[in-house]
């Protein structure tokens, strides 16, 4: 850990003398938990932040987000902010206004050369441009951080009438954050990484219309704004870090993430991230449960969950639906392999959709994945080991797009997250299963009840045959 004299460094060196190579987790399920997490540790900051992105939207969290670094650098603090350039469309201006502050400095990720028609680049530079960096991460005075599933925008923070995720990001402390300050240090350093003015051509400043204040200014006017902040003074998270009572779990973590040479296609096998979850899962015992939005498990995998279900290990897998599924084609490489998995005994669960808002997830297409009401990314191993962060069970985060988590070697926090999971799969998804002649079938209980469904539930036969259609189809890798 780096000694740094500031009010998070000081409290984290109280707490952590106590636990020496250990690091405190704070799991953070809850949307807004999750964004009075970030904020509180950008307005505590008083030296560095280091934010690294995939997604930040331009609404309403998006906008209060930008505000908070924007007064931390306005105090002296020195912002950086590595965004993936495949979702900054509609952002130049503020990209700008932000970089044009002293005290922050904007890189882009694998950026577009065609800032208006950008689909226009991937007829020339299709190979880099499929390859992204889909990492999250947000780190202050290189003391605290916060890894996981998490984008900035209002769907991952319970802040607006998007489809509501189910998500997860931790919160740590302790000699791990080590790691990902320097995991932050070689990627803001990589060559796939752009200076934002190399980028975008610096415009002539036009005053108050380019001000990230000017722009909250419009975000202040939505009641819905002032009514979410309110909330946010009562999240739970903040009501127990006043009260100095946050429940921290002690356990050895470490970092693992790809080579950022992965998006050039030049990071070596021990370089990928692939190779370290291999490690980390080390032959399940006893059990192995996998979270993962977009679960494509390719041949390959599925022998290996065979393998393993047929030395007795408990394997179960919960996915979205298709009809909670933001990328149809995606849902095409998983249902595929269904039935072969049910007819080994691995059980596998489908969330159900989100209806609380009447709105449908919105489908992103193969790069822009974020719309599905799951979106956490874990698996738990034997009720000793815990995976978090970015990485789906898909051949793109597989060996397309760069990835980052932590592995976290506590038993309590394992079994947790296997409650959490054996307590969602009853009311909020449905069990597939196999009928005694081999035929799918899809169990569903709500209210106490029993469903059962002979064809995939919510969904339409024509939207059943496309994916049916897309079996046969060679794009499994792209998924």
């Amino acid at each position: 850990m780096r000694p740094v004299n500031s009010r998070i460094g000081q409290e984290i060196s109280r707490l952590t003398q106590h636990h020496p190579e250990l690091s405190g987790i704070y799991t953070l399920s809850d949307g807004l938990d999750a964004f009075a997490a970030r904020m509180k540790l950008a307005d505590l900051a008083e030296q560095t932040l280091d934010l690294q992105y995939y997604i930040w939207n331009k609404d309403m969290s998006g906008m209060l987000m930008y505000s908070v670094i924007q007064r931390a650098a306005d105090r002296g603090v020195k912002v950086r902010l590595l965004l993936d350039d495949n979702n900054t469309r509609g952002l130049d201006n503020i990209l700008l206004a932000l970089d044009r502050h002293p005290n922050i400095e904007v890189r882009l990720f694998n950026a577009f050369k065609t800032r208006k028609i950008r689909a226009l680049s991937y007829l020339t530079d299709f190979s880099r441009l499929n390859r992204r960096m889909h990492n999250k991460g947000f780190t202050a005075d290189n003391q605290a951080t916060i890894i996981g599933g998490r984008n900035i925008g209002d769907e991952y923070f319970s802040a607006g009438g998007e489809q509501l995720f189910s998500d997860l990001d931790v919160l740590a402390i302790g000699p791990v954050v080590s790691q990902v300050s320097e995991d932050f240090e070689r990627y803001w350093n990589c060559p796939s990484v752009n200076l934002l003015t190399e980028v975008i051509r610096p415009r002539p400043w036009r005053g108050r219309k380019n001000t990230i204040s000017s722009m909250m200014g419009q975000v202040s006017l939505n009641p819905h704004a002032e009514r979410y902040v309110k909330r946010l003074e009562q999240a739970d998270f903040f009501v127990q870090l006043a009260g100095g009572k946050l429940p921290l779990i002690w356990a050895k973590t470490h970092l693992i993430s790809d080579d950022p040479a992965k998006a050039r296609g030049e990071a070596p096998d021990n370089g990928l991230i692939t190779s370290h979850i291999i490690s980390a899962i080390n032959e399940p015992m006893h059990q192995l449960d996998i979270i993962s939005p977009y679960f494509v498990p390719t041949r390959a995998g599925v022998e290996q969950l065979i393998a393993l279900a047929e030395k007795g290990v408990d394997i179960a897998i919960l996915t979205n639906s298709l009809k909670a599924n933001d990328v149809a084609i995606v849902h095409a490489g998983y249902a595929k392999w269904r039935r072969r998995l049910l007819q080994h005994g691995i059980k596998l669960y489908e969330l159900k959709r989100d209806t609380s808002d009447g709105r449908q997830p919105r489908d992103r297409g193969l790069t822009g994945k974020s719309g599905s009401s799951l979106h956490a990314k874990t698996f738990s191993v034997d009720c000793r080991e815990v995976f978090v962060g970015s990485f789906n069970f898909d051949p793109r985060s597989a060996m397309l797009n760069t990835e980052m988590g932590f592995v976290i070697a506590s038993e309590s926090l394992s079994d947790t997250i296997h409650q959490i999971f054996i307590g969602t799969l009853n009311e909020k998804a449905y069990q597939v299963c196999l009928d005694e002649k081999g035929k799918m079938y899809w169990r569903e209980y709500a209210e106490g009840r029993e469903r059962i469904h002979q064809s995939e539930p919510g969904t339409l036969i024509y939207e059943r045959l496309f994916i049916r259609a897309l079996y046969h189809l060679p794009i499994e890798w792209l998924l």
